[in-house]
């Protein structure tokens, strides 16, 4: 996929040759550590991918669409098809609070480095609807928040939160680096909940269950 014209989003996030944001200890939300899986495997390139997850729902979690060849594909409920988010089975039940962004709002950023060691990268939200050129000629536009942070190569498909309250704000999907500085892309977590809402609608009822 591409940005708009004359501009490339770059959604080779869940590479792990070198690592980005700087080591974290720990979540800023205890529940955080719960909810987050880490994703390591060998992708359809044949190259090891690492990438991350995070439950939004009771045994559902998200990650980005491109992650598809590090999840196992007899857990994945659905995939969007406006969107880079694909869902999937998990045995967790994590209840986490969501907020929608606000620019100037600090965020944290979550991923994993080339060993495997979570990784973190903070910045500020700078653009709260960002049009990303659609997936498909009848898709519509996508529109993702941007936010200043040194993520990259691992952060694929993981959580954006408050850096105050911790909240989830958002999924990570790609990144610019416009002026020398890296912008980082996210959905919002209201879309990331409004296409679950959709794929589970389009399921037979025994296999939403």
């Amino acid at each position: 996929m591409r940005a708009l014209p004359g501009l490339v989003l770059i959604l080779a996030l869940a590479g792990c040759a070198t690592s980005s944001g700087e080591r974290a200890q720990g979540f800023v939300k205890p529940e955080l550590a719960s909810a987050y899986i880490p994703l390591e495997g060998i992708s359809y390139l044949l190259v090891q991918s690492r990438g991350a997850a995070f439950v939004i729902a009771p045994g559902i979690a998200v990650t980005n669409a491109h992650n598809a060849g590090i999840v196992a594909s007899q857990s994945v409920i659905g995939i969007s098809r406006n969107y880079d988010l694909l869902y999937f089975r998990v045995d967790r039940s994590i209840a986490m609070a969501s907020s929608s962004p606000w620019a100037g709002e600090r965020v944290i950023a979550y991923g994993q480095g080339a060993h495997g060691e979570l990784r973190r990268a903070e910045g500020v939200v700078r653009m709260l609807d960002a049009p990303v050129e659609a997936r498909c000629r009848t898709c519509a536009i996508q529109a993702a928040f941007t936010f200043e942070g040194d993520a990259g190569p691992g952060f694929s498909g993981g959580p954006v939160v408050d850096a105050q309250s911790g909240n989830l704000v958002g999924v990570t999907f790609g990144y610019l680096d416009p002026n020398g500085r890296r912008l980082m892309y996210a959905y919002p977590m209201t879309r990331v909940r409004d296409e679950l809402a959709t794929i589970l609608g389009h399921l037979p009822a025994q296999a939403a269950n």
